[in-house]
């Protein structure tokens, strides 16, 4: 991700938390849920308070991934306050259904978005559905 990405998500949970926000939500997906997910693992130093729950779509999430990723991702979980999967197994709606259970525990969604399709892109739109406060990092 592009270094101001960075410097805007931390900004953005920052402003959340000393607004009231302990827990976060993340995907576990790569990129944008990553960089998440080690932004509120670093932010603990500072705020001990704020919890991490990742919200994973099954337990396969990283089949096909290199070993790289799957090293992070086995980090981030370590890391997390809680984890929960929304599936057991993959199924073509699993990744869906994890984002529904995202926003549906939700009242603030943090996102980067820059297209107008894709599964980003559906799950702002049910967030704006359902009364979340958007925050695009994107712009």
């Amino acid at each position: 991700m592009l270094p101001w990405v960075k410097k805007r998500l931390e900004k953005v949970i920052e402003e959340s938390i000393q607004t009231g926000y302990l827990y976060f939500g993340a995907g576990g997906a790569l990129g944008f849920d990553t960089l998440a997910a080690n932004t509120v693992i670093k932010l603990r130093a500072k705020h001990p308070d704020i919890k991490l729950i990742l919200v994973l779509p099954c337990k396969t999430q990283t089949r096909g991934w290199k070993q790289s990723d799957i090293e992070e991702y086995e980090r981030i979980i370590k890391a997390a306050d809680k984890v929960v999967y929304t599936s057991e197994n993959y199924f073509s709606g699993c990744m869906h259904k994890r984002n529904r259970h995202l926003v549906n525990n939700s009242s603030l969604c943090i996102c980067y978005l820059t297209e107008d399709n894709g599964g980003t892109f559906y799950t702002v739109n049910y967030a704006k559905q359902n009364g979340l406060s958007i925050v695009n990092i994107a712009g």
